[in-house]
């Protein structure tokens, strides 16, 4: 058989894809449920990506109780860094979404775009990759750490005994990986 000229396809993947064919089994409100699911989740992404453009212009926002606008001003209030990869090793690394580390404040903040419960300890860990990657101890810096979400700001203050526990853990568990991936090895 030939085939004839192929139709150029709108994105790598369809929503209805073969590669994700477990839609077969939905029904009609499972299938709404899946899809606006995956348009929140594409909202998401395109609004990270709008605020790292905004952030790495120096373009602000109008003051407004809105998470967008809260979280792109108050990156460039403190000269925040977006989308800034902290890597320990091969096996623990994540990509903030704001930090900054100025005048011995060490400062991260996420903007989270859905409506799900959400938690600090992610971001005490990067904390914790922080002061792995550069060398700090948790007890001679301050931290503060942010998350916006549904309109509000969540600050908390990391106790460092904690971050010194999410530390140890990181480096202990890395040990543990390395020594499994030696012996798949041999």
């Amino acid at each position: 058989m030939l085939f004839g000229k192929r139709s150029p396809l709108p994105a790598p993947h369809a929503f209805l894809s073969p590669s994700s064919y477990h839609w077969i089994n939905y029904d009609k409100s499972k299938l709404i449920s899946a899809f606006r699911t995956a348009m929140a989740s594409k909202r998401g992404v395109d609004l990270h990506e709008l605020a790292h453009r905004l952030i790495t212009l120096g373009e602000s926002l109008p003051v407004a109780q809105r998470t967008l606008n809260m979280y792109v001003n108050a990156a460039l209030e403190y000269g925040m860094t977006s989308e800034y990869p902290l890597k320990y090793s091969d096996n623990c690394f994540g990509t903030a979404d704001t930090i900054g580390f100025r005048e011995n404040i060490l400062r991260i903040h996420d903007l989270k775009t859905g409506i799900t419960a959400t938690s600090e300890k992610q971001l005490y860990v990067y904390a914790a990759l922080f002061c792995l990657v550069y060398g700090y101890s948790p007890f001679d810096i301050k931290c503060e750490v942010r998350i916006y979400q549904l309109d509000e700001v969540r600050i908390y203050y990391p106790d460092p005994e904690e971050i010194t526990r999410i530390m140890n853990k990181i480096v202990e568990f890395d040990e543990v990986i390395e020594a499994l991936k030696q012996e798949d090895l041999a």
